[in-house]
Parts: C-alpha cells; structure tokens; sequence
C-alpha cells in the first residue's frame, strides 16, 4: 500500500487534515498551477457521479495534469468479467495516481492491496467518502472561523449516508456534539455511535426534527435518502419524504447556523431555502475543488507551500 493513500478519514491525522485545509485555502486563492505537468490520473468511477468525478478531473486539469479513466463502468472489461484487481494492476501500469468510486464496500481499501499506485477513495458504497469530508471540514471552518466545539446535526439517511460517517469520525478531534436526526429505519449505525462513546463524543439521537433541534445548531448537515442502497422499493417510499427543511423553519436559529449538502438533494431541502444566507450548500460544492486539490497534491507527494516559495 502506497503510505500517500486516503481511504478513509481514520487514516489521518489531526495534523493531517489542518495542513489539508491550509493548503485547499490556498488553492482557493490560486487555484491554477501546472504542478501536475507531466502526471497522469486515473478517475474510475463505477458508480454513477457528478460533482465528485468532475471537480476531481477540474483540479488535475487546473494543476496541470492528464485523467483518463470512464464514468460508466459498463463501458469496461469490468462488464466482460475482469475482476478489480485486474483492472487496477492494469491502470495502474498507465498512470500516477488513482482515484475511485466503487459499489462496494471495502474496494478502495483493496485497490490499495494490489498497487503502488497512491489511490483516493472516492466513495465506496456506504463506508467513507474522505475527501468529501475534507471540502466539508473546509467549509465548516470557512462558516464558523473554527471546528472547535460546534454542536451539527445531521438529518435523514443515516444508515448508508457514507459522507456522515466519515465527517463524525473526522470531528474526533475537534469537541463536537452530534444531534442524530432519523427515523428508525435509518439511524447512525451502531458502530459508528460506539465510535462516538469510544471517542468521548456527544450525541443525542431524534426523530423528530424539532425547533429545538434547529435554533441550538451551528451546523444542519441535510441527506438525501439513496434510493439506490434499498432493495425494497416500498421501503424507499415509506421513509423518503420523512423530514424537509422549509426556509420558515429556520427564522429562529442561531446568525452563524449554516445548511450543508453533500447533493444532490431531491426534495429533503425546498427551494424557497435557496436564497436564505444560512444556505452554504452550493458553495460548499465549490469547496470540493480546493480541497480536492489539496488532496491530490498530497497523494502525489507534493506540498505546494514549499512550492510556492521557490
């Protein structure tokens, strides 16, 4: 396994991820550089992705570097029957760096097995999704001048929502409280509340969205329920429209309170939210760029601040 690998949250540091946010904070500043000149990234993607794949291709192209790679897997030898260890051992002869988005639970930590190849988890199945909690972790920093002792509360899936679970295992370090906003079905696993105990960290659980819970929070982080991760379809229909955000819910929360995304959102935000200034979703999209950069660059073992200097 390369050591520049990010698989998951817990592979890092407290070090680690405020020297990513300093370093996606002067991404934000100058965002293009041809550090990259010369390298070549693989995206492979076999899940279905939008803002992921595509600010992870914008920051290789704004750094200076190649991808290749597919967003459709179908496309692949994988539809043939090659098995992911033949897929990565043959990418991996062609490029500096992998980034993947997999199904399956467990697949970037495998890629890693079989290459040299640094690899970025992207995403697998309902585990981690690191780097999406790094754009988070930025743009909660940005909102609130800190990570320190922020009450967040996080609404719907629970269950599956891979981006939840790797921010509540990132904010170990920083005094959080969790406010754990589901329905039965799809409440914070277990295992990620025996995290929680583990680690000294506090957290309520609810099924009601209350006004309680909104006007005592710094950060509300909304979920779309993923279709996708059920295999009853009646069992989707029975919990997908379970909790809302409506803009007059907010008219008593805290001035600094800020709404999160990891979108795409299907109706568990309404529009009318859209222009209230405690909506930081489509910027927080736009975050992922800087900190993908961030990433990328130390994937591949580069520190643009001592770059900067030369």
């Amino acid at each position: 396994m390369n050591s520049n690998s990010l698989v998951s949250i817990s592979d890092i540091s407290k070090e680690d991820i405020l020297c990513l946010l300093e370093r996606a904070r002067y991404f934000e500043e100058h965002p293009d550089h041809k550090i990259l000149d010369g390298r070549v990234v693989a995206t492979l993607f076999f899940e279905p992705s939008t803002r992921t794949r595509l600010s992870f291709e914008t920051a290789v192209n704004r750094l200076g570097g190649r991808v290749i790679g597919f967003s459709d897997a179908s496309t692949t030898s994988s539809s043939k029957g090659e098995t992911l260890k033949d897929t990565i051992k043959m990418v991996s002869n062609y490029v500096d760096l992998i980034i993947m988005r997999h199904y399956l639970e467990g697949a970037a930590r495998y890629a890693t097995e079989v290459t040299d190849v640094p690899v970025i988890n992207a995403g697998d199945g309902a585990n981690q999704h690191p780097s999406q909690t790094m754009l988070d972790l930025y743009s909660i920093y940005k909102t609130q001048g800190t990570l320190e002792n922020l009450t967040i509360t996080m609404v719907g899936d629970l269950k599956y929502g891979r981006t939840v679970h790797s921010l509540l295992m990132a904010m170990r370090y920083f005094n959080p409280t969790f406010r754990f906003v589901a329905c039965e079905e799809l409440r914070m696993p277990a295992e990620y509340k025996d995290f929680c105990d583990k680690n000294g960290i506090r957290y309520s659980e609810h099924t009601d969205f209350s006004a309680d819970v909104i006007n005592s929070s710094d950060i509300i982080y909304m979920t779309r329920v993923q279709r996708e991760r059920f295999t009853d379809i009646m069992e989707y229909e029975k919990v997908k429209n379970l909790y809302t955000l409506h803009n007059a819910m907010l008219d008593g929360s805290r001035d600094n309170l800020r709404i999160l995304h990891p979108l795409p959102r299907v109706n568990e935000i309404d529009y009318d939210v859209d222009d209230n200034p405690k909506a930081y979703y489509f910027q927080q999209a736009r975050n992922g760029l800087y900190a993908r950069q961030a990433i990328i660059c130390k994937a591949l073992g580069i520190d643009i601040l001592k770059e900067a200097q030369k």
